[in-house]
């Protein structure tokens, strides 16, 4: 289980990267397009700039979405990988658990078996001691 579980964290990170390359170029192709769809209009210098800024701030607030929807996905990623953790902790406690109740149990039978040999041996040294 502890392999499956790495490889899944890893996969994880993998998809975190991917998100995050994914929201930088989307963030760039965007700043790109609108700059050259602003560039190549023909608009005046002030109705340019004004058509910039805009693109820059829609460019912006897309970067700002998909880093906060990133954000979100790798805090939700720790929390599944902190339950199944926790998870794991408690699986391998509960076995410790019941393991050690197991040898509590053969050795309680253990000492039985040995007391008991013990009074019969000590029946025959007492038996021999009164011949």
């Amino acid at each position: 289980m502890i392999i499956k579980d790495l490889i899944e964290q890893k996969k994880r990170k993998q998809r975190v990267k991917a998100a995050k390359v994914a929201s930088i170029a989307a963030g760039i192709g965007i700043a790109a397009g609108a700059a050259a769809g602003v560039l190549l209009a023909p608009k005046s210098g002030k109705e340019t700039r004004e058509d910039i800024a805009k693109g820059a701030e829609k460019a912006a607030e897309k970067v700002k979405e998909t880093v906060t929807h990133t954000i979100d996905e790798v805090a939700k990623a720790a929390e599944d990988i902190k339950e199944k953790a926790k998870a794991k902790v408690a699986d391998t406690a509960e076995a410790v658990e019941e393991k050690a109740e197991e040898i509590k149990e053969k050795a309680k039978t253990k000492a039985a078996e040995v007391a008991e040999v013990v009074e019969e041996k000590a029946k025959e040294v007492k038996k021999d001691a009164k011949k």
